[in-house]
């Protein structure tokens, strides 16, 4: 996509990530010190994906250096802030049935004030993380027989759990943690009876990847530390090697100079 779209902007995400390929092909033997200084100078230089390109362009992985760009929004892909997910009306969907089958109600979607569920001998899921919500409290009404139902919540999202469960049972791990100011709070009732209802808290898609993306420029800079911290060294060995080669060769004209004077003295008192 960056080849059909080269006057898109470059980000330093994009910079960083051609800059490792050039310290990889430099350690690797496939750029000398000269040619690897001048590419990264470019690459910190560059604006657009048609200046980043060519950067990488004659190493193995140039092919896939300037990250792809979708140009197309793809519903998911962000979630809006609190207020904006609390939108009002009836949701769209208000029930789920999983009779020796299963369910899943996941994506954008609207949770209604009360989403009542069913599962015999079957399973359903109930994924809130990229849902909208019709109020600021919603209710679950889950009936589990002999079956199960998986109620998956965001970060943020205040649980109460308040299911009955006989020789079953309901999960409580999030129930009582606090929520964000603003974010919707979620009861879970219902029955149990040799089944079970679990909730669960999971980072949505776009919070994962920008954990993802929050690690790898930690390893970057942790690595580029390490990069310094011997270049570092290096450099202090060179001086101190120069240094001695230095007193060494001062060493050698004092003593070349003081041989020079005891000759030349020696001549002259053979002259006389």
């Amino acid at each position: 996509m960056s080849e059909e779209a080269p006057e898109l902007r470059a980000s330093d995400a994009d910079r960083e990530q051609v800059a490792e390929i050039l310290r990889d092909a430099l350690a690797e033997g496939r750029l000398d010190m000269e040619e690897f200084e001048e590419r990264l100078d470019a690459t910190y230089k560059a604006r657009t994906y048609g200046d980043l390109a060519p950067i990488t362009r004659d190493l193995p992985v140039g092919a896939v250096a300037v990250p792809k760009v979708d140009m197309v929004k793809r519903p998911g892909a962000a979630v809006g802030s609190w207020s904006e997910r609390i939108v009002g009306g009836e949701g769209s969907s208000t029930w789920g049935v999983a009779v020796l089958s299963g369910f899943q109600r996941k994506g954008r979607w609207t949770v209604p004030r009360r989403f009542n569920c069913f599962a015999f001998w079957g399973g359903g899921e109930i994924d809130l993380r990229e849902a909208n919500f019709a109020d600021g409290v919603v209710e679950i009404n889950c009936v589990a027989i002999m079956g199960g139902v998986e109620v998956v919540v965001p970060p943020g999202v205040e649980v109460e759990v308040r299911g009955i469960g006989i020789m079953g049972g309901f999960d409580h791990r999030e129930d009582g943690a606090p929520g964000d100011p603003g974010a919707p709070r979620v009861i879970v009732t219902g029955f149990a009876f040799w089944g079970g209802v679990g909730v669960e808290r999971k980072l949505t898609r776009t919070q994962k990847q920008e954990l993802r993306e929050e690690r790898r420029r930690e390893r970057l800079e942790r690595r580029e530390e390490r990069r310094e911290l011997r270049s570092s060294a290096r450099d202090e060995s060179y001086e101190g090697h120069r240094r001695m080669l230095e007193e060494h060769r001062d060493l050698w004209r004092h003593g070349h100079d003081e041989r020079g004077a005891r000759r030349e003295k020696a001549r002259e008192r053979d002259e006389d």
